[in-house]
C-alpha cells in the first residue's frame, strides 16, 4: 500500500472550471470533493442527504429562503438535507464537499450546471 497524502494545492492545480467537483478520496461510503465556486450556483436541495462545505481558500456565501451563511478560510457548515440552498461567491473560493459517494451537485434541479463525478 502507497502512504501518501492528499495536497489540496496539487488537485486544485489540477482544474480550472467553477462548479464542477472532483473526487479525491472516499471513506465507507462517502466522498471528498475539491471544487472551485465563483458567481452564483443554482438553487437546488438534496432530499436524502446533508452536505457538507468546508472553505480551503476564499470566502461564500450559502443562501437559503429564509436567510444566508457567509463562510470564511478554515470554516464549515452543514445543509441539512431537504433544505433549498445556493451557494455563492464573489471571488474564487476552494472548498471542500463531504457527502454521500453519488450525490448529484445539483440535487434536484439537474441542468447545465450538472457535474459528473471525475477523479484527479
Amino acid at each position: 500500500m502507497n502512504y501518501i497524502p492528499v495536497n489540496f494545492n496539487e488537485k486544485f492545480s489540477k482544474f480550472t472550471e467553477y462548479f464542477s467537483p472532483k473526487v479525491i478520496a472516499e471513506m465507507n461510503d462517502y466522498s471528498f470533493k475539491l471544487t472551485k465556486f465563483k458567481g452564483d450556483f443554482v438553487w437546488h436541495k438534496h432530499d436524502n442527504t446533508d452536505e457538507a462545505f468546508i472553505v480551503i481558500d476564499g470566502e461564500m456565501r450559502i443562501d437559503f429562503r429564509d436567510g444566508a451563511v457567509t463562510l470564511k478560510s478554515g470554516e464549515m457548515f452543514v445543509v441539512p438535507k431537504g433544505v433549498e440552498h445556493k451557494p455563492i461567491a464573489e471571488d474564487e473560493c476552494r472548498i471542500m464537499l463531504v457527502e454521500p459517494t453519488g450525490v448529484v451537485n445539483t440535487g434536484d434541479a439537474g441542468g447545465e450546471m450538472t457535474a459528473e463525478d471525475e477523479w484527479i
